[in-house]
């Protein structure tokens, strides 16, 4: 498992090979470990084209990250877009998708909920989001009838300045959390629903 791991973090198999080595005294070939990752592979294919299990999931949470990724010998920054969801009836949360992009549009999330919806995801009636204008677009087209609203997160980055998505410098998350919660407590209607 630990080779698995070590794969998916990207180190290469020689590397891994090395490393392996150096640690336990045994050495593993750069084909098992390709082998090995292959198999993880597979086994995230299979987890990615599954259908939802659910009988709907009423609440939407779709977001992007960037990370650093290998791609031909390149590091390159590319967008992870994530969707989870809240399951009926039980209410848990459930990841649903995780899509690699080259860039955040329209285009790639039209082809992230066509890919749910051909799954089977139905019973959407909330999507929480950033206010990605290419997100909102294509939300419109695959999930017409369902309400939309903003992130709590990212509305508190963008009011605070200084919590920024991208985060091109650091305050403390304790302060920015704290002033923000406070300013939320005085504008929502249910001042508890924020206590700490």
């Amino acid at each position: 498992m630990a080779l698995m791991e070590m794969y998916v973090e990207g180190v290469s198999t020689r590397k891994v090979k090395d490393i392996t080595e150096e640690l336990c005294g045994t050495s593993f070939s750069k084909s098992l470990i390709s082998s090995l990752a292959g198999r993880l592979d597979a086994e995230l294919a299979a987890w990615r084209s599954r259908p939802p299990e659910a009988a709907g999931y009423p609440y939407l949470f779709v977001d992007a990250r960037y990370e650093k990724v290998r791609v031909g010998g390149r590091v390159v920054s590319q967008g992870v877009l994530v969707v989870s969801a809240v399951r009926e009836p039980d209410g848990f949360r459930e990841i649903l998708a995780v899509e690699v992009a080259d860039t955040e549009s329209e285009a790639t999330y039209q082809d992230l909920f066509r890919s749910l919806k051909a799954r089977g995801l139905r019973g959407v009636e909330l999507v929480v989001s950033d206010d990605h204008k290419g997100l909102k677009a294509a939300l419109e087209r695959y999930f017409q009838g369902a309400s939309w609203q903003r992130c709590v997160v990212h509305t508190i980055r963008t009011q605070s300045g200084s919590g920024r998505c991208r985060r091109t410098h650091r305050v403390p998350w304790r302060t920015v959390q704290r002033d923000d919660v406070a300013y939320l407590q005085g504008v929502l209607p249910n001042n508890n629903a924020l206590d700490q």
